[in-house]
């Protein structure tokens, strides 16, 4: 029997079978990228440990970072460091598959925590179940997105509209994807995105020809993001998911021992 993932990306049309998995659902503000990473890895090792006993969904925008993931270097990344330090951006190495991107104030960023083991969903499946959430929202807001074969995410033409990076630890996923809602997107010109030369980056605002407000954004990508995962959303917000997370001690289990984590080679957003 498919998942309500796996339905959701093979009938564009059509939405999961009722009911679902509980989860923790946090619609956070702008959120330093460093302390969010933090909860991600701990709340990873809290639900492999069964110390946290249901998914996770971090919904939240950063202060303007780049992050390189496990095929990333500074080799697309085109300004200086001394530009960077000017305008307070900062450069962090994360263990997501992909290369280089970019946030920022106004990008919608999507972090499930899930456990692909209980629905047996597929690597597959999950990212391009995270590629109709995106496309679903902008459809809603009257932007058609589409995927390309070139690179996982969502593109309008040969701008890239949302993209995709993912870590899997034991069978659970973090990182997610990333949604340009209203963001500046000069700093984009700064960088390959994804690695990939000759590509553009846009935004449902632009778009759109008017702006989008992240609240309507979030709403829309809530909705979707739930419904294709077949998830049951309860609110949370980050003081309370550090408190649980720290019932489980994360020392020692992140090291980035070459077989440890299981990553895809989908650059995100995250």
């Amino acid at each position: 029997m498919s998942t309500p993932a796996q339905r959701a990306v093979r009938q564009s049309s059509g939405c999961p079978a009722p009911g679902g998995r509980a989860c923790f659902y946090a619609d956070l503000p702008l959120t330093d990228y460093r302390r969010a990473l933090e909860l991600q890895r701990r709340l990873v090792a809290a639900r492999n440990t069964g110390v946290l006993d249901r998914d996770v969904v971090l919904m939240l925008e950063h202060p303007a970072v780049f992050t390189l993931g496990r095929r990333g270097g500074r080799r697309n990344l085109t300004v200086s460091p001394a530009l960077l330090a000017a305008r307070r951006i900062a450069v962090v190495h994360v263990e997501r598959g992909g290369d280089i991107t970019y946030h920022g104030p106004g990008q919608l960023v999507g972090y499930p925590i899930l456990s692909l083991r209980s629905p047996r969903l597929a690597v597959t499946d999950y990212v391009s179940a995270l590629e109709e959430v995106m496309i679903r929202t902008a459809a809603d807001f009257g932007v058609h997105a589409r995927r390309d074969a070139r690179n996982r995410g969502i593109w309008v033409g040969n701008a890239k509209l949302g993209s995709i990076g993912i870590a899997i630890r034991r069978g659970i996923s973090f990182h997610g994807f990333a949604f340009n809602v209203n963001l500046a997107l000069e700093p984009f010109s700064w960088i390959n995105p994804c690695g990939l030369q000759g590509i553009g980056v846009t935004s449902l605002a632009k778009e759109r020809r008017r702006p989008v407000t992240m609240a309507d954004a979030r709403r829309a990508a809530k909705k979707h993001v739930t419904e294709i995962l077949g998830l049951l959303p309860a609110a949370t917000d980050l003081e309370t998911l550090e408190a649980l997370s720290a019932r489980h001690s994360a020392a020692g289990s992140f090291s980035m021992a070459p077989d440890c984590p299981r990553t895809t080679d989908h650059a995100p957003r995250a």
